[in-house]
């Protein structure tokens, strides 16, 4: 009894200490979207400047999530958790205080390595202290609840302090969390390593990263330099050879870090593909959408992170009804349908101008909102059933990466087309498009893959 006791006063301190950490990532990838127009104004940048702060964070993220895992096998899940919430801190500090553009930018790569350190050694922990699968399931559903309400209101957050301080209290703010979360977590006994570690893989993590940063920096600043300019073909040939390297590095490695026959299985190449279509359109369109409301309607950062709400909060309600919703009709369609109220909430937002009534746009941003919470989860489940279970930490990250992939991509194309088609609301017209056939391709793609993998389990050479 007294060991059961103890037991569970480990998994609530484990459980309240990694929640911490997600609370704090996930409010970084929405609350900065209501300072972006104060942040412009602060610092004298563009869209090009603001797609940077945004993606700075989420480049370093999703680069360096498969490392973090690796980090956390090898010198302790607690120790490497620790390490990278102190890194974001600081981080978060220094963004508070950035004078300039480049030191912010620099600050948020440095908040996202600290991120790219939290989440997949938050997973480790809540896995060593609960053993039992069903234990391990409650504790992986609140923190990513914690997670679904920190994004939800990461918005409103960011709106009042904006408007009761300035656009920098959006940074401090992670400031007392942090130093919240480093006590709670040096509560807990250090965690036992794995006998057998996975290994580094320098080359394709310098290739992911270089691959990753001159993709983005081709599609942000093509604009802006000219897509004909010695700088941006340059960007375009380094890209096309570091992805190339990148694969070729990870085809021969023995322990790559991103395993490629995790592809060969249709299910887990088409959950890879809609998990970074949904980010894609969900924080792309977050993007542009803050930028409509605060610079061609005029609104303050307050209403933006209210105008927000109704999107973001049925994230969470996404969430919840995702599995209820797949046991009941199947990962097929309801994927499909996911997708499809994507391209209607696209669409629905399209007759929107700085003139129209804001209520219009509440049912598509629920639409968005309610997809957006529910794919996450949907594509999650069906992925991790293809792998073996000591892949499984592996295959999480690579799911995760593909996402926060996903939303650079979105934040670096849906930025340039505003930036290309003037006025602005023409831009987010062809934002909002986009949005849709990426959404209905998408579930197009969902769909080919599950036949695929059917066929493949009922090929005589399978049988």
């Amino acid at each position: 009894m007294g060991n059961r006791k103890n037991n569970g006063a480990i998994q609530r301190r484990v459980l309240a200490a990694t929640s911490v950490s997600y609370v704090v990532v996930l409010l970084d990838t929405s609350i900065v979207n209501v300072a972006l127009d104060r942040i412009s104004v602060s610092l004298g940048t563009q869209i090009a400047g603001l797609q940077w702060v945004m993606n700075a964070y989420t480049l370093a993220f999703a680069s360096l999530l498969l490392t973090g895992g690796t980090l956390g096998d090898r010198w302790g899940a607690r120790n490497v958790y620790l390490a990278g919430l102190m890194v974001f801190t600081l981080a978060s500090m220094i963004c508070g205080i950035a004078p300039d553009l480049p030191s912010l930018i620099a600050a948020r790569i440095l908040q996202g390595v600290g991120a790219a350190m939290l989440v997949p050694c938050s997973l480790k922990l809540i896995n060593q202290a609960c053993p039992e699968p069903e234990q391990r399931a409650r504790a992986v559903g609140v923190w990513v609840g914690c997670g679904g309400v920190a994004m939800a209101a990461g918005p409103l957050i960011g709106g009042v302090l904006i408007h009761l301080y300035d656009w920098r209290s959006i940074f401090f703010v992670n400031i007392p969390i942090g130093l919240v979360g480093l006590w709670m977590t040096w509560r807990i006994v250090d965690d036992q390593r794995p006998a057998h570690v996975g290994r580094f893989d320098p080359v394709g993590q310098v290739s992911a990263i270089v691959a990753l940063g001159a993709l983005i920096g081709v599609l942000i600043d093509g604009k802006t330099l000219g897509w004909d300019s010695p700088l941006i073909i340059a960007g375009i040939v380094i890209t096309v050879v570091a992805w190339a390297m990148f694969l070729a590095a990870e085809a021969r490695n023995m322990h790559p870090m991103l395993p490629l026959s995790f592809f060969r299985n249709g299910v887990f190449a088409g959950s890879t593909c809609v998990s970074m279509a949904s980010a894609f359109v969900f924080y792309g369109l977050l993007f542009v959408t803050s930028l409509y409301y605060q610079q061609a309607r005029g609104d303050s950062p307050l209403w933006a992170g209210l105008a927000f709400l109704p999107m973001t909060a049925m994230v969470a309600v996404g969430s919840i009804v995702s599995n209820p919703i797949v046991k009941l009709c199947g990962p097929r369609w309801s994927m499909c349908a996911a997708f499809g109220l994507y391209a209607l909430g696209a669409l629905g937002m399209l007759p929107s101008s700085h003139s129209s009534p804001y209520w219009l746009a509440v049912a598509p941003m629920l639409m968005i909102g309610l997809a957006s919470g529910f794919v996450s989860p949907a594509a999650t489940a069906p992925a991790m059933g293809t792998v073996e279970k000591h892949q499984a930490g592996v295959a999480a990250a690579v799911l995760n990466s593909a996402r926060q992939t996903g939303a650079a991509l979105g934040v670096a194309i849906f930025g340039t087309l505003i930036a290309t088609f003037h006025p602005f609301e023409v831009g987010m017209r062809v934002a909002l498009w986009t949005a849709a056939a990426v959404s209905l391709t998408a579930a197009l793609v969902w769909l080919l893959a599950l036949i695929q993998n059917v066929r493949v389990r009922q090929s005589p050479l399978r049988q």
